[in-house]
C-alpha cells in the first residue's frame, strides 16, 4: 500500500509541476490577444477587480444564465453583470451572512459535524474505506439546507435526488462552457436532457421551499430564524419588489447550493488529503484543537477565532487548491495599468490557481506550508484571492469557513486513523482507509 501511495503521489506531483510550469511559461506577467488579456501582476487585480466599473466577462457569466436552454443561475449574485441589479440583490442578502447572524447558527454546524464524525467512526470500526469527497458533499449540502432553508435532508442516512441533480448541473456547466457545439451532437442528447431535468428539479424545489416559508410567515407561524427567513424579511422591505426579483431570489437559491456545496467540499477533501500526507501538520492541528476545545462536543463562534493554526491550514489549502480557478472582467474602454496599455473590448483574466503557485509570490509554491499564513508572516496582498477581490468577492466566504473549521476540527478525534499509508486519490476523489 505504501509503494502504491508513493507511485500515486509522485504522479500527482509531476502532473501538478507540469501544469504550473506551463502556466508560468504562458503567464510571464502579461499575455494577450485580440480577445483577452491575462496578467499575474497584483496591481492589475487592484485596478480592475476592486472597481465596480468593470462587469463580469460576458462570454462566461452570461452562459451560466441557463444550461442547454433551461434557466440555471439566471441573474443571481454570481452571474449578474449589471452593477445596479447585482447591488440590489447583495443588499438583500448581506444581513443573512454577517458574522453576527452566523453566531446563532453554530448549533447546526456542530450537529452536522458530529453526524459526519459518527459516520467516520463506523468506517474506522469496520476497517473499510471512506470516500471523503462524497461525504463532505453530503455534510455540506446538509448544512446549507438546514442552516439556510430550515430543511433537514439528513443525507448521511437518507438518499434524495438533490445531490445527484447538483452534480449533473456542475458536469453540464463544464461541457456547456467549454464546448459551444456540445449540444449539437445527437449522442449527447440523453445527457443534456438529464441536465435540463436536474436544473428543473433544483428550481422547482427552491420555489416550493420559498413559497412554503412565505405562507408560514404570512400566517404568523413560528418559522426558523435561518437565512431564508432573513432574506424574505429583508426583501419584503424593498419598495419595488417585482416578479423578476422573485426570480432573482430563486436564482440565488440555486447559486447558494451550487457555489456553496461543491466548493466547500473540495476544500475539505484537499485539506484532509494534505493532513494525511503531512503527519507533522496534522499533529499541530490536533494539539491546537485539544488546547482550545478540549473534549467539548460543541464549539462557539468565538472559539473558532482561537484556532489560528487550523485557519492557516485552511488558507494554505485554498492557495494550492482554490475553490475556483479565477475570474474575469470585461474592459470596454482603453486603460493603462502599471504602464501597460489594455485595449477596450477585451476580457481581463485573473487566475488565482496560477498566482498561488508562482515562485515570485510564494517560496517553494508546491510545498504545503501553513506557516505562510502565520500572523507575523508577510501578507500576500492581491496575489492570494480564493474568494475574489473587491465588491464582487464571495458573499458566503465566512459561512464556508465556519463550516470548514467545524468539520476539520472534529476530525482530529479520528486523526490517528488517518495515516500516510492509508490515503489514495481516485478520479479526483480522496479515499481514506479505515482502521
Amino acid at each position: 500500500m505504501q509503494t502504491r501511495l508513493k507511485v500515486i503521489a509522485n504522479n500527482i506531483y509531476r502532473y501538478e509541476v507540469a501544469i504550473v510550469f506551463s502556466f508560468r511559461t504562458f503567464n510571464n506577467d502579461i499575455e494577450s490577444n485580440e480577445k483577452w488579456w491575462r496578467s499575474t501582476r497584483p496591481i492589475s487585480g487592484v485596478e480592475i477587480l476592486m472597481s465596480p466599473k468593470y462587469p463580469k466577462d460576458r462570454f462566461v457569466y452570461e452562459k451560466l444564465f441557463n444550461l442547454f436552454g433551461q434557466r440555471f443561475l439566471g441573474n443571481g449574485l454570481i452571474t449578474a453583470r449589471d452593477h445596479d441589479q447585482w447591488y440590489k440583490q447583495r443588499r438583500i442578502m448581506d444581513p443573512a451572512f454577517s458574522s453576527l447572524y452566523l453566531r446563532g447558527l453554530m448549533g447546526t454546524f456542530n450537529e452536522r459535524a458530529e453526524k459526519l464524525m459518527d459516520k467516520l467512526s463506523e468506517v474506522a470500526d469496520s476497517k473499510t474505506e471512506a470516500h471523503m469527497h462524497r461525504l463532505f458533499n453530503c455534510v455540506t449540502l446538509d448544512v446549507i439546507a438546514k442552516v439556510a432553508f430550515g430543511v433537514d435532508l439528513d443525507l448521511m442516512e437518507n438518499t434524495t435526488p438533490f445531490p445527484q441533480a447538483i452534480e449533473l448541473c456542475l458536469k453540464g456547466m463544464v461541457f456547456y462552457i467549454r464546448d459551444s457545439f456540445f449540444w449539437l451532437n445527437p449522442r449527447n442528447r440523453p445527457f443534456i436532457n438529464k441536465v435540463r431535468e436536474a436544473c428543473t428539479l433544483l428550481r422547482t424545489t427552491g420555489a416550493q421551499w420559498i413559497h412554503k416559508r412565505k405562507v408560514a410567515m404570512q400566517n404568523g407561524e413560528d418559522v426558523p430564524k435561518d437565512i431564508l427567513t432573513q432574506i424574505i424579511k429583508t426583501a419584503g422591505k424593498e419598495e419595488s419588489m417585482t416578479q423578476e426579483d422573485e426570480e432573482f431570489m430563486l436564482d440565488n437559491f440555486v447559486t447558494f447550493f451550487i457555489a456553496g456545496q461543491e466548493t466547500t467540499a473540495n476544500q475539505l477533501a484537499f485539506c484532509v488529503m494534505e493532513l494525511a500526507r503531512l503527519p507533522d501538520v496534522l499533529e499541530k492541528v490536533k494539539k491546537e484543537v485539544d488546547d482550545v476545545i478540549g473534549m467539548k462536543q460543541e464549539i462557539s463562534y468565538d472559539k473558532l477565532g482561537q484556532l489560528v493554526y487550523l485557519s492557516q491550514v485552511l488558507k494554505e489549502t485554498l492557495r494550492m487548491y482554490p475553490t475556483a480557478p479565477g475570474t474575469s472582467r470585461d474592459v470596454m474602454e482603453d486603460i493603462v495599468i502599471d504602464g501597460v496599455h489594455i485595449p477596450g473590448g477585451i476580457s481581463c483574466l485573473f487566475n488565482s490557481y496560477v498566482n498561488g503557485r508562482m515562485e515570485k509570490f510564494f517560496k517553494d509554491p508546491l510545498t504545503f506550508d501553513p506557516d505562510r499564513f502565520h500572523p507575523d508572516a508577510p501578507k500576500p496582498y492581491y496575489c492570494y484571492y480564493p474568494f475574489a477581490l473587491g465588491p464582487r468577492s464571495c458573499l458566503g466566504q465566512n459561512f464556508a469557513q465556519v463550516g470548514s473549521h467545524e468539520d476539520v476540527r472534529n476530525q482530529h478525534k479520528l486523526a490517528e486513523n488517518i495515516t500516510t499509508h492509508a490515503i489514495n486519490s481516485v478520479g479526483g476523489a480522496v479515499i481514506i482507509d479505515g482502521g
